[in-house]
């Protein structure tokens, strides 16, 4: 996706050697998160929680645009919530921890244990549909009361055997919307609305472009009628889901008792909805512009959009550059970028600057500029840019950079698209029979059989068995099924069996 690399490349493997290594390598050498001592958790460090921060700002206000207010209900949920929504509770089962006890006492070993068993086992929140149904139950009265429109940003707790930093971890961040309405109509239209609101919000604020439709009965939420999502490729030609929204119908308020008068005078249950996003779009980042030096971040989400690196090689020349730096970035600080302030950072440690150097370019802040005597002395800067081939320089004016930041900025964050979407394209093919599908997704090089497949629109028939037998096959999974607007009657490339639209398949994270 992004040149060629050089034979020295900052991470070890290169993404074309080894790709899920690189994943990691990438994730520690920018310092975004860690493992922590307890298995299948991480710990999110100060750069990799500013990166989330940013995208929580972001779509806070994206929310609240659409009249969705932040909320917070409980971490822990009574077991006999989930007894009432048997579809919900069967979905999650697996994945479910589970608060057994209060209390600890020292045994006579000296060892501590739980020591007062709970009346009632509580589950460690997986998703808060049936807690928060029983608060709507208790607001929803009359139609006057709905629409509810309330987002909550929270963590959650899923049992994960196989973690993977930000992409499948035991505890992960995330935001959960839940809304109650009062037609069936105004319900599938929030869906849809809160699925357009992701999609723009991952397209034009983390620079990647995606596919959007229905997921199969095989991929819906537990419990929902409808799920929609929309799926993302990253750079080893796999899909992730980058963010659902759910159409619950009425099956949760059944199970909840959320009812309310209607405008005939009538008793009538509410139409639910949920929708989510969370930290694995921090990996998704990574994965979809990272290179072999490391991050490469849009400006956008950057928690750090520019940094200014002094160069001082002699102390006597040291306060100057210093001065020269603060002004720099004093200057920058009062221009703005997409409605916000730019944000900029001295690093004044006191390291070499090739250090420092590779440490922002591993990190993927958007742009480096060096500043040292030479520099001061010509009142000008050099300016590196991270979409860019990492010894690419271009030296400025110093007040002509201040001006032009802000075009930078936008010109970086587009190029990052425009390369997304390229690749995107150029691994996304139309398949027309079942030989063709098993060889596009089937490795041909020995060496690197991970350089294989991508996103395949094919026909297919609506059968499970049919899907089934694909993942068992392939470890491939229908991602999603495009929107009424993409109809294409053909033939399933399977069963010869007709077909009302092409759907999307890939693997996937």
């Amino acid at each position: 996706m992004n040149d060629t690399p050089s034979i020295k490349t900052a991470i070890t493997p290169r993404r074309d050697e080894d790709f899920p290594e690189w994943y990691q390598q990438v994730i520690r050498a920018a310092e975004l998160a860690e493992p922590s001592d307890v298995r299948g958790c991480m710990v999110i460090r100060p750069w990799g929680y500013g990166i989330w921060e940013n995208m929580q700002r972001q779509l806070d206000v994206m929310f609240r645009a659409t009249g969705h207010r932040n909320a917070y209900f409980p971490l822990f949920i009574p077991l006999s919530y989930f007894a009432k929504e048997a579809e919900h509770v069967e979905g999650f089962a697996k994945e479910c921890a589970v608060v057994t006890h209060s209390r600890l006492e020292v045994d006579a070993d000296g060892k501590m244990k739980p020591s007062s068993p709970l009346a009632e086992p509580l589950v460690v929140r997986p998703t808060s549909e049936t807690i928060i149904g029983a608060s709507y139950a208790k607001w929803v009265q009359s139609y006057r009361d709905l629409p509810i429109l309330i987002n909550q940003w929270a963590n959650v707790v899923r049992w994960e055997m196989r973690p993977r930093l930000f992409l499948r971890t035991t505890e992960f961040l995330w935001q959960e919307g839940h809304t109650v309405h009062e037609t069936e109509a105004e319900a599938r239209a929030e869906t849809k609305r809160m699925l357009d609101v992701y999609e723009s919000f991952v397209r034009d604020h983390l620079a990647i472009p995606v596919f959007s439709g229905e997921k199969s009965e095989s991929g819906r939420f537990p419990g929902a009628v409808q799920t929609l999502s929309i799926e993302a490729m990253v750079q080893d030609r796999r899909a992730i889901q980058a963010g659902t929204s759910h159409f619950l119908g009425q099956n949760f308020s059944r199970a909840s008792g959320i009812q309310f008068q209607n405008r005939e005078g009538k008793q009538e249950f509410g139409w639910t909805t949920s929708w989510g996003m969370s930290t694995r779009l921090v990996g998704t980042l990574v994965m979809a512009h990272g290179d072999d030096d490391g991050v490469v971040l849009p400006p956008r989400i950057a928690p750090t959009q520019i940094v200014i690196l002094p160069i001082t090689p002699k102390e006597e020349t040291r306060a100057k550059v210093l001065e020269a730096c603060d002004k720099l970035a004093a200057g920058l600080r009062v221009q703005q970028y997409v409605d916000l302030a730019l944000e900029v950072e001295v690093d004044r440690r006191d390291l070499g600057g090739g250090v420092k150097n590779w440490e922002w370019i591993k990190k993927g802040v958007p742009v480096r500029i060096e500043i040292g005597p030479r520099d001061f002395e010509k009142d000008s800067v050099t300016v590196s840019r991270r979409d860019q081939p990492v010894k690419a320089k271009e030296f400025i004016a110093m007040e002509e950079f201040v001006q032009r930041a802000p075009d930078i900025l936008m010109s970086i964050q587009k190029n990052l698209y425009e390369r997304a979407k390229k690749f995107c394209d150029d691994n996304t093919r139309k398949i027309d029979n079942k030989e063709d599908f098993y060889d596009f997704f089937t490795p041909k090089n020995s060496e690197k059989p991970e350089i294989h497949g991508g996103f395949a629109l094919a026909h297919w028939n609506g059968s499970r068995e049919v899907e089934e037998k694909i993942k068992n096959d392939l470890k491939v999974t229908i991602r999603c099924i495009p929107l009424e607007d993409s109809a294409e009657p053909g033939r399933c490339i399977f069963s010869g069996e007709p077909s009302a639209r092409r759907v999307i398949w890939a693997k996937a994270y």
